[in-house]
C-alpha cells in the first residue's frame, strides 16, 4: 500500500514540474480580449458613419480601448 502511495505522489510531483511552474492572468487576458473587441466595434462604427465628428468620437473611443486593453495585456504577464 506504501509503494502505491509513493508512486501515485511521485507522479503527481513530476506532473507539477512539467508545467513550467508559469502561471498567466487568464482574467486580465479576458478582460484584454474584451477591450479589443469593443475596439472593433468601435472602428467599424467609425467606418460606417457619414458625420465626422461622430466618426472622431468613435475613433478616440478605439483608441481608448486600445489602450485599456494594452494595460490589460501587460498586467497579464
Amino acid at each position: 500500500m506504501k509503494k502505491i502511495l509513493i508512486v501515485a505522489a511521485t507522479a503527481g510531483l513530476m506532473s507539477l514540474a512539467a508545467c513550467n511552474g508559469g502561471t498567466t492572468n487568464t482574467t486580465a487576458e479576458n478582460v484584454a480580449e474584451s477591450h479589443e473587441a469593443n475596439a472593433a466595434i468601435y472602428d467599424e462604427a467609425a467606418d460606417n458613419t457619414s458625420n465626422a465628428t461622430a466618426e472622431a468620437v468613435l475613433e478616440n473611443a478605439a483608441d481608448v480601448e486600445e489602450n485599456k486593453a494594452d494595460a490589460a495585456e501587460a498586467n497579464a504577464h
